[in-house]
C-alpha cells in the first residue's frame, strides 16, 4: 500500500489519492423531507477552515460542505456556522447543528456517539531532506547513513521507529527545533507531518533549503482514519447521502479541484 502511494507521488504529483473506488456507486438517499443542514466548523485550522482577510469563512472544509450540497441538490437548505472548536461535539449533540467537518481526529469514543462519513482526505506523513545532504538513491533507504530528525514524543517519533528502524533517528522537542536543525543541516532529513511540511518547504522560512523525499507514507494505527465528517447517531440517511455526494466529488474531480486550491504543492 505504501510503496504505491509512494510511486502515485512521484507520477501523478500534487494529485488527491482516490479514496472512492470508481466504479463504486452508493445510493443517493431521499433528502426531500430535509428542512436544512447545518455544518459546523471553526476557524483555527487553516488552510481546512478560517477567516479571510474580509473575515469571510474560508477553507477546504467550507468549500467542501458547499459542494456537498451542491452535489445533493440542497444549497438552499445549506448553512455553514463556525465556533470554538472545543465546543463542536456538544453543540452537535445539542442538535445545534447537522453535521461537523474541522478535522476532528476520529476516536473509539467518538465512535460510540456519533456517526461518521468516509474519510475524504489523508494526511500522510512525509521525509523533507536537506538539498546539501548528498543522497545515493531517491527512497528511504538513501537515508541509512543519515541522521534524521523527528519531534519527540509525536506519533512520527513512533511510526518512524516502526516503519524505519534502521535509521539514525535525533528527536527534538519542537517542530520549529526539529526545522533549524534540518536548515542549518544538524540532520539531514526529518519525519514528520506532510501538511506541515509542504507549507514549509514553500515558504520563505525554509530559505529554499529543503525539498520533500520519498513517501507518502500512511498509517491508520499511528495517523488515524484520516478526515471525515462527524454526525448524530439518528442521521444515518444524512450520513449515507454525504457519503454518495463525496464519492461523486472524488469522481467527477470537484475534490480534486478543492485540493489543489488550497494545496498547490501538494502533500502526496
Amino acid at each position: 500500500m505504501f510503496s504505491s502511494f509512494a510511486a502515485f507521488a512521484q507520477q501523478a504529483a500534487p494529485s488527491l489519492p482516490l479514496l472512492f473506488d470508481a466504479r463504486e456507486r452508493l445510493a443517493r438517499p431521499d433528502l426531500s423531507s430535509l428542512v436544512r443542514l447545518r455544518f459546523l466548523t471553526s476557524v483555527d485550522f487553516p488552510p481546512f477552515n478560517f477567516t479571510d482577510q474580509n473575515g469571510k469563512l474560508s477553507g477546504f472544509n467550507v468549500d467542501l460542505a458547499r459542494e456537498i450540497c451542491g452535489e445533493l441538490e440542497i444549497s438552499d437548505k445549506c448553512q455553514i456556522q463556525a465556533m470554538p472548536f472545543t465546543d463542536l461535539k456538544d453543540a452537535l449533540a445539542a442538535s445545534q447543528g447537522d453535521a461537523v467537518i474541522a478535522g476532528l481526529a476520529v476516536t473509539p469514543e467518538l465512535r460510540r456517539q456519533f456517526l461518521f462519513s468516509r474519510p475524504y482526505l489523508m494526511l500522510p506523513a512525509r521525509f523533507v531532506r536537506n538539498l546539501a545532504a548528498p543522497l545515493d538513491g531517491k527512497t528511504a533507504a538513501a537515508l541509512s547513513n543519515h541522521p534524521v530528525g523527528v519531534v519527540k514524543g509525536t506519533v512520527h517519533e513512533a511510526m518512524l521507529a516502526a516503519f524505519f528502524p534502521a535509521l539514525k533517528a535525533q528527536a527534538f522537542d519542537t517542530k520549529d527545533a526539529l526545522l533549524a536543525a534540518l536548515k542549518e543541516r544538524k540532520v539531514d532529513a526529518a519525519f514528520a507531518d506532510a501538511l506541515q511540511l509542504s507549507f514549509w518547504v514553500s515558504s520563505l522560512a525554509s530559505d529554499k533549503c529543503c525539498a520533500l523525499f520519498d513517501g507518502p507514507y500512511l498509517s491508520e494505527q499511528f495517523l488515524g482514519e484520516g478526515m471525515t465528517i462527524m454526525l448524530r447517531q439518528k442521521d444515518s440517511v444524512l450520513t449515507s447521502a454525504i457519503d454518495h455526494a463525496l464519492a461523486a466529488l472524488s469522481r467527477n474531480g470537484r475534490l480534486q479541484e478543492i485540493y489543489l486550491r488550497y494545496f498547490p504543492y501538494g502533500l502526496y
